[in-house]
This record gives structure tokens, sequence and C-alpha cells, in this order.
């Protein structure tokens, strides 16, 4: 056990550096946070190993999906040595080998609206939205708003290569992303009061899709390796920095 400079009790040597920050008083808010976490793709695994790193104390992890091959350039939970498995027990495991006392609640199911409840139950403080399909991503908002409960989305990273265009904005007041265009106006129908989201300004870049390949399987679509991950570590740090009150 070390102390902190400016903690007047102990803590344990992995959150040392952080109380340097952020006190002992901050290490105990995120010890006592509850956060969800939909989707672990490039944003939200790399999200999810960031809150794990800072001590959150709970984490509610929720993906459909199965590492591929194809998610190595940008996923924080793929290696060749986890392809073929589930994202929500591969990361499950990531957070436990990260931080042993943080309680790991794991779902392996596709999120719809009518079952956001089952996964958002009412100790859960913050919901992370780092899903891909709109009506999954206004589901959640929609939830947040309605539970009084804090909310941030990711919006679109393919095609980006500017992490310095990335910016927080309420939805209602972005630009450029097709993403956001495409939330904004349905959000506007659901009457979603508000929606917190990272986004970029960035104009993306056209690529045209492999020929003779199915809609299906968006092969319009390229991410760079940095570009999600850095949008899932923005986002820790965003809800990190509301949890323990940091403007």
């Amino acid at each position: 056990m070390e102390q902190a400079a400016n903690a007047s009790v102990p803590i344990a040597s992995r959150d040392e550096r952080t109380a340097r920050l952020i006190g002992c008083d901050g290490v105990e808010r995120l010890k006592r946070a509850r956060v969800a976490v939909f989707g672990l793709g490039g944003v939200g695994s790399s999200c999810a190993e960031a809150l794990a790193r800072a001590g959150v104390g709970t984490l509610v992890l929720i993906d459909r999906d199965e590492v591929e091959e194809s998610n190595i350039n940008r996923q924080a939970l793929a290696f060749y040595s986890t392809i073929g498995r589930r994202k929500a027990e591969v990361m499950a495991a990531m957070v436990r080998d990260i931080a042993p006392d943080t309680h790991v609640v794991a779902h392996d199911a596709f999120v719809t609206e009518d079952r956001v409840g089952e996964f958002v139950d009412d100790d859960v403080e913050y919901i992370v939205d780092a899903v891909d399909t709109v009506t999954t991503k206004l589901a959640l908002a929609a939830y947040a708003d309605a539970h009084g409960i804090a909310y941030v989305g990711s919006m679109g990273a393919a095609n980006k290569r500017c992490p310095e265009a990335l910016r927080f904005a309420d939805i209602y007041e972005t630009q450029t992303c097709p993403l956001c265009r495409a939330v904004r106006k349905q959000a506007r129908k659901r009457g979603i009061g508000r929606m917190r989201v990272l986004y970029s300004s960035e104009q993306p870049i056209a690529v045209a899709a492999a020929q003779g390949a199915a809609r299906r399987e968006r092969t319009e679509l390229g991410t760079l390796s940095f570009m999600p991950p850095i949008m899932g570590q923005m986002i820790a740090g965003d809800v990190i920095k509301s949890i323990v009150g940091i403007q």
C-alpha cells in the first residue's frame, strides 16, 4: 500500500497515480460508480478498458457479437487468440485481469428498445452508447433521458482520419457527420430532450464499395487503428470527469 501526496488514507498502489490528480475522494467515487457500456467494438472496448484502469467499481458490458479477424485493426479485445470468442466474455475477462476488484456483469445480447431496462438497473448512473444501430442509440438515449441517467454516445468513426476533429456536443448542435444527421432527425421525432455525443466534424472519406459485395458487408466503410480507440478513451475521460466532479 502507498499513500498519495494529497491523500489522508492509504490507497492501493494501482490507484496511487490516479489519486494524485483526483484525490482519495475521487478514487472512492469511482469505486462506487456503476457504468453500463453498450457495444464492445473499437470505441466500446477501449472505453471499457480505460474505465477499468481508472477503478470504476461496477461495469455492465453488453455486446452480441464474437471477435473476428477484421476487428484486430482497432478493437482492444481483438487478438488472434480471441477470434471466435464472444466479445462480452473476452471484455469481462480483460476487466477482471486489469481490476480484480471491479464487479463485472457481462451480457451476450442484442439490445432492442423494449429490453434496455433488462441491462440498466436503478444503480446504473452512466450509460455509454458505443453501438452502431440508430434505433438502439435512440432507445438508450430515450431511456437515459426518461430515468435521469447520464448518457454519452459515440457517433461514427468510419472513414475518418483526423482525431483533432473530435468534439463533444449535444446531438442538436452537431454538424457534418452523416450518422449525427440521421440520429438527430429521429431524436426530434421521439422528443428526446438531450443527447450528449462525441462526434467528428471531419468530412468522411469517400470509399467505393467492393465490386460484387452485398450491401450488408459494408465494404464502403474503412477504419484506421487509432480513431475508435481515441474516441473510446475520450468517452471514458468524459465519464470519469463527470463522476468525480471535474468540469
